[in-house]
């Protein structure tokens, strides 16, 4: 089954609701992902410079075109703009290195990260300094880095631009010092962090919102872990709501989340590497919410925030960072 719904962007351009996430994914496991996920009939595919494994993601596309099991224009790709290369003159060298390591001409969006920015270390990853407290650069300017943006669409080499991480706040003040508007805002989104403000101020603006960690990304507390940081982070599986609304549709736990978010008007991409698990979270287009289901699901919200970028400890002392976790005050 491949993903049969699509929603329109601001410039025109049709976007799959249902994607592919690729975080925490090595180059062996990612290839095997892809694969399986094209097989599947997964079309959008969102990837990262700092996933490291746009050349793997890239192998696999080769492979399919030149083969021809799937048009070009078939695929929806999504890469961004790391958060160590919000500078103005970053943008171009940035989105043509990924560019070639996806092996591609163009993307389809293009998302600045993140709305701080990180110094980079020697080793490519974020610098920190001998107490691991990562080192921020201050003077991030949205407007500015915009502008080197929207020229991407011009030349081509992006059929859509957008940025991740965005408050409210951000977002209303680039839509203020922009020519071409976000099409997308990707935040973290679930049942326990619905950030409903700034879902609707998006609509509103007509800036798609993009939903990542969607079932939840348990997985991230061994990324905490290795740099001391516990968290008790819940399973959003083991919700009895939610459980009671699966077992009516005959769908698993996780298939309701993903059609809560997009029968409220969103678009989601979960990270699996499981060709199963991929396939489940494709099939959810023979079934729809209720009225009253979705609205239980909205009663969920707790404002827990799972990826609350505590691992890179200092990043709150950037201006542009918004979130709360341990560090802030």
């Amino acid at each position: 089954m491949a993903c049969i719904k699509f929603l329109t962007l601001n410039n025109g351009v049709k976007m799959p609701v249902l994607g592919i996430g690729t975080w925490q994914s090595s180059d062996a496991e990612i290839e095997i992902a892809i694969e399986a996920a094209l097989e599947a009939g997964y079309r959008h595919i969102d990837t990262a410079p700092v996933y490291r494994n746009e050349a793997a993601i890239g192998r696999v596309l080769k492979r399919w075109l030149d083969a021809g099991k799937v048009q070009r224009e078939d695929l929806f790709i999504v890469t961004k703009l790391a958060s160590f290369a919000n500078r103005p003159h970053e943008v171009e060298p940035a989105i043509k290195k990924s560019l070639a390591d996806l092996q591609l001409d163009y993307v389809d969006l293009f998302l600045i990260h993140t709305p701080f920015t990180f110094v980079k270390g020697d080793d490519g990853s974020v610098k920190r300094d001998k107490n691991g407290i990562v080192e921020v650069d201050v003077t991030t300017n949205h407007a500015a880095t915009w502008v080197e943006m929207e020229k991407l669409v011009e030349a081509g080499l992006t059929r859509s631009i957008g940025i991740s991480n965005f408050s409210k706040e951000q977002v209303a003040r680039l839509l203020k010092h922009c020519n071409i508007p976000p099409a997308t805002n990707q935040i973290e989104h679930h049942v326990y962090l619905q950030q409903r403000d700034l879902v609707d101020f998006c609509k509103a603006e007509n800036v798609v919102i993009i939903a990542y960690s969607p079932l939840g990304s348990r997985g991230i507390a061994k990324i905490n872990a290795l740099v001391g940081v516990q968290r008790d982070l819940p399973d959003l599986f083991d919700i009895p709501e939610l459980k009671k609304i699966a077992k009516a549709h005959g769908k698993t736990p996780a298939q309701v989340l993903l059609r809560w978010i997009i029968d409220t008007g969103l678009t989601a991409i979960p990270k699996s590497a499981e060709p199963k698990r991929l396939k489940e979270n494709l099939d959810i287009f023979d079934f729809e919410l209720s009225t009253e289901e979705i609205n239980t699901l909205l009663a969920l919200d707790k404002n827990i925030r799972i990826c609350d970028f505590s691992i890179f400890q200092g990043l709150e002392k950037h201006p542009e960072f918004t979130f709360k976790n341990q560090y802030t005050k």
